[in-house]
């Protein structure tokens, strides 16, 4: 996650395993007494104060990755002679890491990471939410060290190895590189490339080298930004998965082409195939028919494109909408599916019903979900500055309208002109979809954008146009500015999930 991109750099302040334990008004006597108890260490880093890492006798490497938890709304005078303890509830603590001030007092928020995932997820199931002080609850989630950078407009006509050696020359630790190929031209890269580093502090190091904007690769600034992590699922889930993730198709090989191939080694094997642009998810009725697919197909070529097969990955159902809207969904995420239970025959998301996804839940349909927002308290004289919307990064907005909104203001269009139509269900329900005109976008004529799915509220219908004209929108890569393309690309994945839940329930 990006707020732990500097947490490893190291500047330590104290030199006989203690450091800087106590300033201001914290009680010094309580955190020596925390360490007489524990035999942990703590010392005084840039901008953070760590408890353990590693814990006394520990013999060996640090815990894998998945064993530390982020957790926030930490009260600001709360410290580790408090805090511990209650962490201690859910196992063996590794490493604990609260995030100071220069006044003394806590930033509001910390890294724990235990010695095993079991106890990590069972801090996330007894503490987030937990009420630490009356009326004082924090949040506890999942946090992942982040290995892995995006860079943007990457030359086209180059190769992954020409990529690999290029980043291995200007930065230091260089695992791999992901480059996807074109979806209408697999000879060609998409302009962009994952680059994965052997540790945060390479990453963070080589972000630092090339995010000023005057880096240049084979002649081009390239655009640099932390790559969200993959999300983990656990192996237990992962035995259950029936459902292959298939890559690099070509945009004109449909879905019967697809399930004819997959059904080749074992017929009727493959139960449906839902493909979006040159990815697809094929469902199995039997785990044991996908893994054979899997090693079968994996490699194989189909209308002359070599395929990736893997795994899908399920999505935490509580989890998916809330990591969208905080813009936490991987690069990697098309190859996430919502597991759906043994009774359900499509995907769909905890508390809706199948018409929606909770993305697009309406005000009026049953059991909403509880959107964690990040909100800050405003306090009387809190001095406010008045600005445009077009001044902020397009992090800053969570819906598809918004972004559509911002990228016609950054290109200089003319603002999306939506227009809405109706028709009627066969049951009696009003169904709705809106055309999108954005004018003058290719050669001075108005083209527009219309999706192949009906809705039942108007925010719904109007998001879902957003979407659609946000993900078609690379067709007119020559209209774009380099900023915008970038911007577009990165934001597509974020798309991916959504438009996948989308057509397998919306229909």
């Amino acid at each position: 996650m990006d707020g732990s991109a500097t947490m490893n750099e190291e500047n330590i302040d104290g030199a006989n395993g203690c450091g800087k334990v106590r300033t201001g008004t914290q009680n010094e006597a309580a955190l020596l007494a925390l360490m007489e108890k524990t035999g942990y260490n703590m010392v005084q880093e840039n901008g953070q104060r760590k408890f353990g890492g590693p814990p006394p006798g520990w013999e060996g490497p640090p815990p894998p990755r998945g064993c530390e938890v982020f957790v926030g709304k930490i009260p600001r005078d709360m410290y580790e002679d408090e805090l511990v303890p209650v962490f201690e509830r859910a196992g063996k603590i590794y490493e604990f890491r609260l995030m100071m001030e220069f006044s003394g007092e806590n930033r509001g928020y910390a890294f724990v990471m235990y010695t095993t995932k079991e106890e990590a997820q069972l801090a996330i199931r007894i503490l987030n939410n937990y009420e630490i002080r009356p009326g004082k609850f924090i949040g506890v989630c999942v946090s992942l060290d982040n290995c892995r950078l995006f860079i943007g407009a990457i030359p086209k006509e180059k190769k992954k190895e020409e990529i690999l050696d290029e980043m291995k020359k200007v930065t230091e630790g260089v695992v791999d590189v992901i480059v996807y190929p074109s979806a209408t031209d697999k000879t060609k890269n998409r302009g962009f490339a994952f680059v994965e580093y052997e540790s945060h502090r390479a990453a963070a190091m080589a972000r630092r080298k090339l995010i000023p904007g005057t880096f240049q690769l084979w002649g081009h600034t390239i655009q640099v930004d932390w790559a969200d992590p993959e999300k983990e699922v656990d192996e237990e889930t992962m035995q259950r998965v029936k459902v292959l993730y298939v890559r690099n198709l070509m945009i004109s090989t449909t879905e019967e082409a697809i399930k004819a191939e997959f059904n080749k080694f074992k017929p009727g094997a493959v139960e449906r195939v839902k493909k979006l642009r040159d990815y697809a998810f094929v469902h199995f009725f039997n785990r044991e028919d996908a893994v054979t697919a899997m090693s079968v197909m994996n490699g194989k070529c189909i209308d002359g494109a070599s395929i990736e097969v893997t795994l899908a990955k399920p999505v935490n159902k509580e989890n998916t909408w809330r990591q969208h809207l905080n813009g936490q969904i991987s690069p990697n995420s098309e190859n996430l599916i919502v597991f759906a239970n043994k009774e359900e025959s499509h995907p769909k998301t905890v508390g809706k019903p199948p018409t929606l996804p909770a993305r697009l839940n309406g005000q009026h349909s049953p059991s909403p979900p509880e959107i964690e927002r990040c909100t800050y308290p405003f306090f009387p004289g809190t001095k406010l500055t008045p600005i445009s919307m077009y001044s902020l990064k397009s992090s800053h907005f969570n819906s598809a309208v918004m972004h559509l909104d911002y990228y016609c203001n950054k290109n200089n269009w003319a603002p999306p002109e939506y227009y809405l139509y109706s028709t009627t269900s066969q049951d009696g329900k009003v169904l709705l979809v809106y055309k999108i005109v954005i004018p003058a976008i290719a050669n001075g004529s108005q083209s527009y954008f219309m999706p192949d799915k009906l809705c039942t509220t108007l925010e719904d219908a109007k998001e879902l146009a957003a979407q659609f004209t946000l993900l078609h929108l690379g067709k007119f890569k020559n209209t774009l500015d380099n900023t915008v393309e970038y911007e577009i690309r990165k934001y597509y994945y974020r798309l991916y999930i959504n438009l996948l839940i989308l057509n397998s329930t919306l229909v």
